[in-house]
Protein backbone atom coordinates (compact mmCIF):
# COMPACT_ATOMS: atom_id res chain seq x y z
CA UNK A 1 0.00 0.00 0.00
CA UNK A 2 1.18 3.35 -1.24
CA UNK A 3 0.72 5.63 2.12
CA UNK A 4 0.95 9.34 2.96
CA UNK A 5 2.57 11.10 6.10
CA UNK A 6 2.46 14.43 7.53
CA UNK A 7 5.32 15.72 9.79
CA UNK A 8 4.28 18.89 11.50
CA UNK A 9 5.85 20.31 14.40
CA UNK A 10 3.33 22.48 17.36
CA UNK A 11 5.32 25.71 15.82
CA UNK A 12 4.81 24.62 12.32
CA UNK A 13 8.30 25.39 11.62
CA UNK A 14 8.25 21.90 10.17
CA UNK A 15 5.56 21.05 7.87
CA UNK A 16 6.52 17.89 4.94
CA UNK A 17 3.92 15.77 3.54
CA UNK A 18 6.20 12.46 2.14
CA UNK A 19 4.63 10.26 0.22
CA UNK A 20 5.94 6.63 -0.26
CA UNK A 21 5.68 2.62 -0.77
CA UNK A 22 6.15 0.23 1.41
CA UNK A 23 9.42 -0.64 0.31
CA UNK A 24 10.87 3.01 -0.35
CA UNK A 25 11.49 2.51 -3.16
CA UNK A 26 9.10 5.24 -4.63
CA UNK A 27 9.43 8.69 -2.41
CA UNK A 28 8.16 11.83 -2.84
CA UNK A 29 8.99 14.97 0.18
CA UNK A 30 6.56 18.11 -0.29
CA UNK A 31 7.66 21.17 1.46
CA UNK A 32 3.83 22.93 2.58
CA UNK A 33 5.41 25.98 3.92
CA UNK A 34 7.90 26.44 0.78
CA UNK A 35 4.75 27.13 -1.66
CA UNK A 36 4.13 22.85 -1.72
CA UNK A 37 7.37 22.31 -3.47
CA UNK A 38 8.68 18.92 -4.63
CA UNK A 39 12.23 18.68 -2.37
CA UNK A 40 12.83 15.27 -2.81
CA UNK A 41 11.40 12.70 -5.50
CA UNK A 42 12.69 8.63 -5.67
CA UNK A 43 11.26 6.25 -8.52
CA UNK A 44 12.33 2.77 -8.50
CA UNK A 45 15.17 3.71 -6.22
CA UNK A 46 16.44 6.42 -8.15
CA UNK A 47 16.85 9.52 -6.46
CA UNK A 48 16.47 12.80 -9.03
CA UNK A 49 15.52 15.38 -6.84
CA UNK A 50 17.17 16.57 -3.39
CA UNK A 51 17.82 18.98 -1.52
CA UNK A 52 20.39 21.30 -2.96
CA UNK A 53 22.22 22.40 0.20
CA UNK A 54 24.15 24.86 0.52
CA UNK A 55 22.22 26.30 -1.90
CA UNK A 56 18.90 27.84 -0.15
CA UNK A 57 15.31 27.55 -1.23
CA UNK A 58 15.07 31.00 -1.12
CA UNK A 59 17.89 31.97 -3.62
CA UNK A 60 17.44 29.11 -6.45
CA UNK A 61 13.20 28.45 -5.68
CA UNK A 62 13.90 24.62 -6.15
CA UNK A 63 10.79 23.08 -7.64
CA UNK A 64 8.55 26.42 -6.85
CA UNK A 65 5.21 26.65 -8.81
CA UNK A 66 5.54 29.89 -10.63
CA UNK A 67 1.94 31.46 -10.79
CA UNK A 68 0.63 33.84 -11.40
CA UNK A 69 3.98 34.35 -13.70
CA UNK A 70 7.11 32.28 -14.37
CA UNK A 71 9.96 33.16 -14.54
CA UNK A 72 10.67 37.37 -14.84
CA UNK A 73 8.66 40.77 -14.89
CA UNK A 74 10.99 43.81 -15.87
CA UNK A 75 10.81 46.25 -13.45
CA UNK A 76 7.73 44.27 -12.02
CA UNK A 77 5.01 46.42 -14.54
CA UNK A 78 2.49 45.52 -16.68
CA UNK A 79 -0.58 46.61 -18.28
CA UNK A 80 -3.93 44.76 -18.59
CA UNK A 81 -7.03 46.32 -19.74
CA UNK A 82 -5.25 49.99 -19.61
CA UNK A 83 -4.45 49.48 -16.64
CA UNK A 84 -0.70 49.65 -14.86
CA UNK A 85 0.07 47.24 -12.13
CA UNK A 86 3.59 46.89 -10.39
CA UNK A 87 4.69 43.43 -8.67
CA UNK A 88 7.44 43.68 -5.97
CA UNK A 89 10.82 43.41 -6.79
CA UNK A 90 12.38 40.04 -5.48
CA UNK A 91 15.51 40.43 -8.10
CA UNK A 92 16.88 43.58 -7.27
CA UNK A 93 20.06 43.11 -9.20
CA UNK A 94 18.40 43.11 -12.23
CA UNK A 95 15.36 45.20 -10.55
CA UNK A 96 12.66 42.33 -11.58
CA UNK A 97 10.41 40.64 -10.23
CA UNK A 98 10.51 36.71 -10.03
CA UNK A 99 9.17 33.89 -10.45
CA UNK A 100 5.10 34.68 -9.22
CA UNK A 101 3.84 34.57 -5.82
CA UNK A 102 3.32 31.51 -4.31
CA UNK A 103 6.85 30.08 -4.06
CA UNK A 104 6.16 31.08 -0.68
CA UNK A 105 2.93 30.49 0.44
CA UNK A 106 1.68 27.71 3.06
CA UNK A 107 -0.46 24.78 1.14
CA UNK A 108 -3.38 22.67 2.92
CA UNK A 109 -4.09 19.39 2.60
CA UNK A 110 -7.35 18.86 0.88
CA UNK A 111 -7.14 14.86 0.75
CA UNK A 112 -5.11 11.88 0.47
CA UNK A 113 -6.17 8.83 -1.40
CA UNK A 114 -4.00 5.72 -0.56
CA UNK A 115 -4.07 2.59 -2.93
CA UNK A 116 -1.77 -0.16 -3.62
CA UNK A 117 -0.26 0.82 -6.82
CA UNK A 118 0.13 4.79 -5.96
CA UNK A 119 -1.02 7.59 -3.56
CA UNK A 120 -2.78 11.06 -4.59
CA UNK A 121 -2.56 14.31 -2.15
CA UNK A 122 -4.39 17.39 -3.16
CA UNK A 123 -3.37 20.62 -1.34
CA UNK A 124 -4.81 24.42 -1.88
CA UNK A 125 -3.80 27.66 -1.33
CA UNK A 126 -6.74 30.61 -1.42
CA UNK A 127 -5.49 34.21 -2.01
CA UNK A 128 -8.37 36.01 -0.64
CA UNK A 129 -6.43 38.84 -0.17
CA UNK A 130 -4.46 39.60 -2.97
CA UNK A 131 -1.61 42.54 -3.17
CA UNK A 132 -2.24 45.61 -5.46
CA UNK A 133 0.67 44.30 -8.08
CA UNK A 134 -2.52 41.18 -9.13
CA UNK A 135 -5.54 42.24 -7.30
CA UNK A 136 -7.42 39.17 -8.51
CA UNK A 137 -8.35 36.44 -5.99
CA UNK A 138 -7.57 33.08 -6.89
CA UNK A 139 -7.30 29.32 -5.92
CA UNK A 140 -4.60 27.17 -6.81
CA UNK A 141 -5.10 23.73 -6.31
CA UNK A 142 -1.95 21.27 -6.13
CA UNK A 143 -2.52 17.00 -7.14
CA UNK A 144 0.61 14.82 -6.52
CA UNK A 145 0.43 11.34 -7.31
CA UNK A 146 2.91 9.28 -6.61
CA UNK A 147 3.39 5.56 -8.34
CA UNK A 148 6.23 3.52 -8.58
CA UNK A 149 7.73 4.82 -11.55
CA UNK A 150 6.01 8.16 -12.13
CA UNK A 151 4.68 11.40 -10.32
CA UNK A 152 2.20 13.26 -11.90
CA UNK A 153 1.72 16.82 -10.82
CA UNK A 154 -2.06 18.53 -11.71
CA UNK A 155 -2.27 22.85 -11.06
CA UNK A 156 -5.80 23.60 -10.87
CA UNK A 157 -5.84 27.54 -11.18
CA UNK A 158 -9.86 29.02 -10.11
CA UNK A 159 -10.46 32.89 -10.80
CA UNK A 160 -12.77 33.59 -7.44
CA UNK A 161 -12.74 37.29 -8.81
CA UNK A 162 -15.46 39.04 -10.92
CA UNK A 163 -12.77 40.10 -13.50
CA UNK A 164 -10.54 37.91 -15.93
CA UNK A 165 -6.68 38.18 -14.86
CA UNK A 166 -3.51 37.25 -16.72
CA UNK A 167 -1.60 34.47 -16.06
CA UNK A 168 1.32 31.85 -16.98
CA UNK A 169 2.50 28.93 -15.06
CA UNK A 170 5.76 27.38 -14.62
CA UNK A 171 7.63 24.20 -11.94
CA UNK A 172 10.60 24.79 -11.20
CA UNK A 173 12.40 21.43 -10.83
CA UNK A 174 16.44 20.37 -10.39
CA UNK A 175 17.42 17.02 -11.29
CA UNK A 176 20.97 15.64 -10.52
CA UNK A 177 22.66 13.55 -12.50
CA UNK A 178 25.65 11.10 -11.73
CA UNK A 179 27.66 12.47 -14.63
CA UNK A 180 26.12 16.05 -15.69
CA UNK A 181 28.88 16.03 -18.59
CA UNK A 182 28.18 12.73 -19.77
CA UNK A 183 23.96 13.67 -19.58
CA UNK A 184 21.74 15.38 -22.55
CA UNK A 185 18.28 17.41 -23.09
CA UNK A 186 16.06 15.59 -25.73
CA UNK A 187 13.56 18.02 -27.30
CA UNK A 188 12.13 19.62 -30.59
CA UNK A 189 12.12 23.15 -31.17
CA UNK A 190 12.27 25.57 -33.77
CA UNK A 191 12.49 29.08 -31.60
CA UNK A 192 14.70 30.01 -28.94
CA UNK A 193 14.08 33.43 -26.87
CA UNK A 194 16.72 35.53 -27.05
CA UNK A 195 17.09 37.75 -23.58
CA UNK A 196 18.83 40.63 -22.60
CA UNK A 197 21.83 41.39 -19.39
CA UNK A 198 18.34 41.40 -17.17
CA UNK A 199 17.43 38.08 -18.73
CA UNK A 200 14.15 39.22 -20.30
CA UNK A 201 12.72 38.36 -23.38
CA UNK A 202 13.64 40.84 -26.20
CA UNK A 203 12.47 38.16 -29.62
CA UNK A 204 13.37 34.91 -30.93
CA UNK A 205 15.47 33.25 -33.49
CA UNK A 206 14.82 30.35 -35.36
CA UNK A 207 16.46 27.05 -34.88
CA UNK A 208 16.52 23.33 -35.65
CA UNK A 209 16.65 21.53 -32.57
CA UNK A 210 16.53 17.52 -33.09
CA UNK A 211 19.52 16.29 -32.34
CA UNK A 212 20.35 15.60 -28.15
CA UNK A 213 21.59 18.76 -26.44
CA UNK A 214 24.53 17.61 -25.10
CA UNK A 215 25.30 18.62 -21.52
CA UNK A 216 29.28 18.37 -21.68
CA UNK A 217 30.60 22.08 -20.17
CA UNK A 218 27.49 23.51 -20.49
CA UNK A 219 25.94 26.55 -18.49
CA UNK A 220 22.19 27.27 -19.36
CA UNK A 221 20.05 29.74 -18.58
CA UNK A 222 18.30 29.07 -22.22
CA UNK A 223 14.34 29.09 -23.12
CA UNK A 224 12.78 27.26 -26.02
CA UNK A 225 9.36 26.92 -27.47
CA UNK A 226 8.64 23.00 -27.85
CA UNK A 227 6.92 22.03 -31.32
CA UNK A 228 5.91 19.33 -28.64
CA UNK A 229 5.10 19.71 -24.65
CA UNK A 230 7.67 16.15 -24.25
CA UNK A 231 11.60 16.35 -23.21
CA UNK A 232 13.63 14.14 -22.18
CA UNK A 233 16.55 13.87 -19.90
CA UNK A 234 19.16 11.39 -20.42
CA UNK A 235 21.47 10.29 -17.78
CA UNK A 236 24.61 7.87 -17.36
CA UNK A 237 22.16 6.10 -14.70
CA UNK A 238 18.41 7.27 -15.70
CA UNK A 239 16.54 8.07 -18.73
CA UNK A 240 13.50 10.71 -17.26
CA UNK A 241 10.85 11.82 -19.66
CA UNK A 242 8.90 15.11 -19.01
CA UNK A 243 5.51 15.68 -20.23
CA UNK A 244 2.73 17.92 -20.10
CA UNK A 245 -0.79 18.13 -21.74
CA UNK A 246 -0.49 21.69 -22.62
CA UNK A 247 0.32 22.21 -26.32
CA UNK A 248 1.45 25.02 -26.21
CA UNK A 249 4.72 24.77 -23.88
CA UNK A 250 8.08 26.01 -23.42
CA UNK A 251 11.27 24.83 -21.77
CA UNK A 252 13.78 26.93 -19.52
CA UNK A 253 16.90 24.78 -18.26
CA UNK A 254 19.52 25.92 -15.95
CA UNK A 255 22.52 24.90 -14.54
CA UNK A 256 22.91 26.66 -10.79
CA UNK A 257 26.49 26.71 -9.17
CA UNK A 258 26.45 22.88 -8.19
CA UNK A 259 28.15 19.99 -9.54
CA UNK A 260 25.81 17.56 -11.34
CA UNK A 261 22.67 19.30 -10.86
CA UNK A 262 20.49 21.22 -13.63
CA UNK A 263 17.07 22.76 -12.98
CA UNK A 264 14.50 21.67 -16.17
CA UNK A 265 11.45 23.80 -15.76
CA UNK A 266 8.16 22.82 -17.82
CA UNK A 267 6.62 25.89 -18.56
CA UNK A 268 3.46 28.21 -20.51
CA UNK A 269 5.18 31.19 -21.01
CA UNK A 270 8.62 33.20 -20.86
CA UNK A 271 10.26 35.96 -18.89
CA UNK A 272 8.22 38.90 -19.21
CA UNK A 273 5.09 37.23 -21.08
CA UNK A 274 2.83 40.04 -19.05
CA UNK A 275 4.42 42.44 -21.29
CA UNK A 276 5.76 40.50 -24.72
CA UNK A 277 2.42 38.25 -24.61
CA UNK A 278 4.24 35.27 -25.06
CA UNK A 279 2.43 32.36 -23.91
CA UNK A 280 0.44 34.29 -21.76
CA UNK A 281 -3.39 33.64 -20.98
CA UNK A 282 -6.12 35.04 -19.83
CA UNK A 283 -8.65 33.54 -17.07
CA UNK A 284 -12.13 34.79 -16.85
CA UNK A 285 -14.41 35.30 -13.33
CA UNK A 286 -15.37 32.09 -11.93
CA UNK A 287 -13.42 30.26 -14.33
CA UNK A 288 -11.26 27.34 -13.87
CA UNK A 289 -7.72 26.22 -15.52
CA UNK A 290 -5.50 23.54 -15.25
CA UNK A 291 -2.36 21.71 -16.28
CA UNK A 292 -0.43 18.20 -15.50
CA UNK A 293 2.89 17.81 -15.59
CA UNK A 294 4.26 13.98 -15.54
CA UNK A 295 7.73 12.85 -14.16
CA UNK A 296 8.29 9.31 -15.92
CA UNK A 297 10.93 6.88 -15.91
CA UNK A 298 11.77 5.54 -18.86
Amino acid sequence: MFTAKHIKNEDNSQNILELNNPEKSALAKIYLNDGASLQMLKLNEITFIENLEPLAYSDVYASSILFPFANRIQDGRYKFRNKTYEFSINEPGNNNALHGLVYNKTFTISSIQETETFVAATLYYIEKNPPEGFPFPYNIQLEYTLMASQLNLKISIQNLGETSFPFTLGWHPYFVSENLNRSSLHFKSSEKMIFNERMITTGTIVIDQKDPLSLENKKLDDCWRLENPRVFFKTPNYYLSIDSDEPESFLQAYTPPRKNTIAIEPTTGVSDSFNNKIGLKELAPKANYSITWRLQLN
